[in-house]
């Protein structure tokens, strides 16, 4: 018995347990160290139990598809929790799965809709597919998502027009003791790619209560064709990638102003500005995170330089360098 099994036993948890993970297995960019920890939970009671049982300050990264993080070459020396494939619960439903620990929410939806429940694991397209086929409206744009409601919620994901926190009716997160608690937009500081607990505090979103207004399910449905076969056209997305690196300034566009730097193409390693769209940095094989990060403060640095406008990052760094 290694000291995985021990631990899973000694604290009766029910998930899978490995050390020394290669993170670039569960990243977009394909790139990156490894994290100490790697824990994939059964379910949020074995997720609670799992963060009571992780010991204290050592750090805690919640990942779902990882398309919004980098870890560097020198790895993450504490736990990374793998929420897809894990937290996948995603129904109609009139009140909150946590009811039974009298949490319940009873928000019913907008127009009498009854409000969608997805856990932090699902991929976004997917909640825009179920309410699509659930007959609402309004969730279209979340098919150009590439993350996990988890990573919609942290950061107010949006695209093409839509916002994830628009939609919010309540959420429900863990703390670093275990603890769970039901939330509503009035906790959060929300604005754009941006959230935060009022209160303070640490704690992981592990689902959401979405009320979203009436709709077609044929229309929505061609509708996210429409947007994928936008973003097919406009985005690099047969090579690895992270989406969107930095936010888009106030009034303009971080792509224009990359690309009006003449910085389309340039390269650190086989880490890319894409030459398709300049808010994208594209592993062509083989590319570290150091090679990633160089291109990204390349980048920042040029856009300070030529324009004097400081570009903001929407991925996450985390980790050592080797």
């Amino acid at each position: 018995m290694d000291m995985s099994d021990r631990f899973l036993i000694e604290h009766g948890l029910r998930g899978t347990l490995r050390r020394d993970e290669p993170m670039a297995r569960h990243v977009s960019w394909r790139a990156g160290g490894a994290a100490r920890t790697f824990y994939q939970p059964a379910d949020v009671a074995d997720l609670a139990s799992f963060l009571r049982a992780f010991a204290a300050p050592q750090p805690v990264l919640f990942v779902g598809l990882g398309s919004n993080l980098l870890v560097r070459d020198g790895g993450f020396a504490g736990a990374v929790i793998l929420t897809h494939h894990a937290l996948t619960r995603i129904e109609s439903r009139g009140q909150s799965p946590f009811s039974d620990r009298g949490n319940g929410v009873r928000s019913y939806g907008k127009r009498g809709l009854s409000p969608v429940f997805a856990a932090a694991g699902v991929p976004a397209p997917h909640l825009a597919r179920f309410v699509a086929k659930q007959g609402g409206g309004d969730a279209e744009w979340m098919a150009g998502i590439p993350g996990t409601v988890g990573g919609a919620l942290a950061m107010n994901a949006g695209c093409y027009g839509g916002e994830t926190w628009s939609h919010v009716a309540s959420v429900e997160t863990v703390d670093r003791a275990g603890e769970r608690h039901v939330r509503t937009r009035e906790d959060y500081e929300i604005g754009y790619r941006h959230v935060a607990l009022r209160s303070g505090g640490e704690e992981w979103f592990v689902g959401a209560t979405f009320e979203f207004g009436p709709g077609d399910t044929a229309r929505s449905m061609a509708r996210m064709r429409e947007l994928l076969a936008r973003r097919v056209a406009s985005q690099p997305l047969s090579q690895p990638n992270a989406g969107s690196v930095f936010r888009n300034p106030p009034g303009d566009h971080a792509a224009r102003l990359i690309e009006a730097c003449g910085l389309k193409g340039f390269a650190v390693g086989a880490a890319q500005v894409s030459p398709k769209h300049a808010n994208f940095i594209v592993n062509l094989g083989g590319a570290r995170a150091a090679d990633i990060e160089a291109v990204i403060e390349h980048v920042e640095r040029t856009v300070r330089e030529k324009t004097g406008i400081a570009l903001v990052r929407e991925v996450r760094i985390v980790g050592e360098p080797r």
